[in-house]
């Protein structure tokens, strides 16, 4: 039975679909104006999880993802600029070519993380038709107003606005994020904005109120309920998204429809620096490529993001990414001496499947991992083994061929001719050698075998 944390109501619930044994699951994409930082990469990390997880409970899963390549400007207060537009200039090529860029290296960092890429990839550009739709719906229950630089969505007709992030709107104060301008209160939001002047923008897009461009908000709206209907199961991303996307969403989305927008509103929590928030904003971090030349492995970081439960901060250091490597390749090297028995331990994959399906807990479930694989006495363990990894998919299983340096076959070799010779004691001061090196060597019956220490 899984249980989980629904932003929603604040509390953890059994998971229930609207279909039986189907699950419609909405991800909240990239905006491809740069790469994708390591902090960014832990919300997909999660909504992987989380999509493994009903996959292994049986249900078949609809998972699409938004790629926003226009309207996301730099404030949340509708001005600023686009952040395509702004890449673009900045880059000296199109808006599609930096959209187009960033999104492909985006697919490449999943690929790296082993991450399943979505069943439907939707890019905003590509649904404008539907965008205006949607608009044109709200205009007709009389939910916009127009103003110099576009159309907004008037919160104040919407009773609930701000559930979802329990907003006390009359507290709220216009300040830095938020400025009023000619907006008539200080939550509404752009569903349409006008270009300044018309032709001035690489995307713009002629409409019945004015050539422009979408909202960020509508976006996702009019994608997620054009493939997954407009009520469906799950709506992931970052808890950033609370108190301004995702409710902004849900007020749309419900205007416009008269129906629930979302059953599970499920929240990943942030990757933190010295306590802060990684963000572009503070001028970025580390991507996967720059933690792989730093030698660290992108499965590594995989490991490191499952040792803490989703809804809690994860502290990142590069100390704390070593010692999570340091952990996942003695792990492996644990899981390559195993011998199959071709049988299933059911005691360590209930308890997996009890830490998996309460609420995602990750950090439960590797510590199971961990358990099986130190217990002498348990049987079944690579069967079992393979089983977890249709949820942690961190290649446990898969054999890696490592390259020996020259340098260290060398002193292999003259190990071997000094235990040939009966000289132990050079033998045993190259051994140590090789050790300090950070190799290992086996005595077999075949010969010696070296192995990499983690």
């Amino acid at each position: 039975m899984l249980k989980l944390y629904n932003t929603l109501t604040r509390k953890k619930e059994v998971f229930k679909p609207l279909k039986d044994k189907q699950v419609g699951m909405y991800t909240c994409g990239p905006t491809v104006y740069w790469y994708q930082h390591i902090g960014n990469l832990r919300s997909y990390i999660f909504a992987d999880i989380l999509k493994r997880v009903l996959i292994y409970n049986g249900y078949k899963v609809k998972h699409v993802m938004n790629v926003t390549d226009v309207g996301h400007l730099t404030s949340d207060a509708d001005t600023g600029e686009d952040k395509i537009e702004k890449a673009a200039k900045k880059e000296k090529k199109s808006a599609w070519q930096i959209a187009e860029f960033y999104w492909k290296i985006f697919k490449e960092d999943f690929k790296k993380l082993n991450i399943i890429e979505p069943d439907i990839w939707c890019k905003a550009t590509e649904h404008i038709r539907e965008q205006i739709e949607l608009i044109k719906k709200l205009e007709k229950k009389g939910y916009t107003y127009k103003t110099s630089d576009g159309i907004y969505f008037d919160t104040s007709k919407v009773k609930d606005y701000g559930k979802l992030a329990k907003l006390r709107i009359k507290d709220l104060k216009a300040g830095a994020r938020v400025k009023i301008g000619e907006k008539k209160h200080k939550t509404d939001f752009a569903l349409w904005k006008f270009s300044k002047p018309p032709g001035k923008r690489q995307q713009e897009w002629d409409s019945p109120w004015g050539i422009g461009f979408p909202g960020w908000h509508i976006e996702c709206s009019a994608m997620s309920m054009k493939y997954l209907g407009e009520h469906f199961d799950i709506h992931t991303g970052g808890v950033d998204h609370i108190p301004v996307h995702h409710t902004n969403e849900i007020a749309q989305s419900e205007a416009a429809t008269g129906k629930k927008f979302v059953n599970y509103w499920v929240h990943g929590a942030f990757l933190t620096f010295k306590g802060e928030k990684i963000s572009k904003s503070k001028g970025g971090f580390c991507t996967i490529s720059e933690l792989e030349e730093k030698n660290f492995e992108p499965l590594a970081y995989r490991y490191f993001c499952l040792t803490a439960h989703y809804r809690s901060q994860l502290e990142f250091s590069f100390e704390n990414l070593k010692n999570a490597q340091n952990a996942y390749r003695r792990l492996k090297n644990i899981i390559s001496d195993i011998k199959d028995d071709k049988k299933i331990n059911r005691k360590y994959l209930t308890e997996f499947e009890q830490a998996i399906n309460n609420d995602l807990d990750m950090p439960s479930a590797l510590a199971v991992l961990w358990r099986l694989v130190r217990d002498k006495e348990a049987k079944g363990k690579i069967q079992t083994i393979k089983k977890m990894e249709e949820v942690f998919d961190l290649n446990l299983l898969k054999k890696e061929k490592i390259k020996i340096p020259k340098e260290i076959l060398e002193l292999v070799k003259k190990r071997e001719e000094a235990r040939k010779e009966t000289n132990f004691e050079l033998s045993d001061k190259l051994r140590e050698e090789l050790r300090k090196k950070g190799w290992q060597v086996e005595d077999t019956k075949s010969g010696s075998k070296v192995k990499k220490i983690n």
